[in-house]
């Protein structure tokens, strides 16, 4: 089979100063990829901004052939967004995928969280999602073609001690991330998400055993063939790292039904094995196919996105 290539494809990259976002960057280039590197050059808890880290993944990038610009605008903002998009479409004449990974950190056991805490986190993960896609997806909407990657976090999905703010960005990103495919879908707009482990800043030491082979480098190719046009699936979440790629989902356990309709809190204790038990569940595609499941008539239908 022949190698997957991005020839004429433009891309853009939040965050892409360094870790993950670099590494993106760098392997949709060399695949032929136009990349926008859109980096603030900002600190781990987003409190400064600088102009060169972008600028030095373009140089690398030029270096090897390839052909990227560099962007400083913030994703905070739909001005901000905005900008990023216009820049792709100033440089390149187009937009065809978008790969959301900026992110900060503001780390706080739930105590001690504060909204000064909370905010920033918020709008550059969820908010920043929401500005830079909103724009891209006007043009992806009007040629019929898209590509939208969102990162979500094993935070958001499972849980973490500390980052309640982190992982309640991240959880809706996922939120996001189900809507827009459905969105997208007549549209030719696909949308995913992955939940990376790797080795960043944000990362330093939390890794253990699997510090050495989670490398940014191992989830740009998930990340990359989201991207692609061959994709097949819309709407999907995909835990990364260390070599090992696996879908996640959100499911739905077959439960316990009442004859007719009514539930007591008794009913609730009596059957609350039922109710916990994961041995059948459902993957819905959209909000209403948790109605389906109500319908006596039908029993729990299996269903897919």
């Amino acid at each position: 089979m022949s190698d997957l290539g991005f020839d004429g494809r433009v891309a853009i990259v939040t965050g892409a100063g360094g870790g993950l976002g670099r590494a993106h960057s760098m392997l949709l280039a060399s695949r032929g990829c136009l990349v926008v590197v859109n980096d603030i050059g900002g600190s781990m808890d987003g409190s400064s901004s600088g102009a060169t880290t972008a600028e030095a993944v373009v140089e690398e990038i030029r270096s090897l052939g390839g052909e990227a610009v560099a962007d400083q605008h913030s994703v905070t903002t739909a001005e901000g967004g905005q900008q990023i998009v216009q820049t792709a479409l100033d440089s390149f004449g187009r937009v065809d995928v978008v790969v959301n990974n900026a992110g900060i950190l503001q780390d706080k056991t739930f105590g001690s969280m504060t909204p000064d805490l909370l905010d920033p986190v918020l709008d550059v993960h969820l908010g920043g999602a929401f500005n830079v896609t909103r724009p891209a997806w006007a043009y992806m909407k009007d040629h019929q073609y898209g590509r939208v990657v969102f990162t979500s976090s094993s935070a958001g999905l499972f849980g973490n001690f500390g980052q309640s703010n982190y992982g309640a960005a991240k959880m809706g990103v996922v939120g996001l991330n189900h809507v827009l495919a459905q969105e997208g879908r007549k549209h030719g707009i696909k949308v995913n998400a992955i939940a990376p482990v790797a080795q960043t800043r944000m990362t330093k030491g939390l890794l253990g055993e699997v510090e050495e082979l989670a490398t940014p480098e191992s989830v740009a190719p998930v990340v990359a063939y989201l991207a692609h046009e061959e994709c097949p699936v819309s709407g999907h979440i995909f835990g990364v790292g260390a070599g090992r790629v696996s879908r996640v989902f959100v499911g739905m356990c077959a439960g316990w039904m009442s004859d007719d309709g009514q539930v007591t809190v008794e009913d609730v204790r009596d059957h609350f094995d039922e109710i916990e038990d994961t041995s059948d569940f459902t993957i819905p595609r959209r909000s209403s196919d948790q109605l389906k499941t109500m319908r006596r008539e039908d029993g729990p239908a299996r269903s897919e996105s």
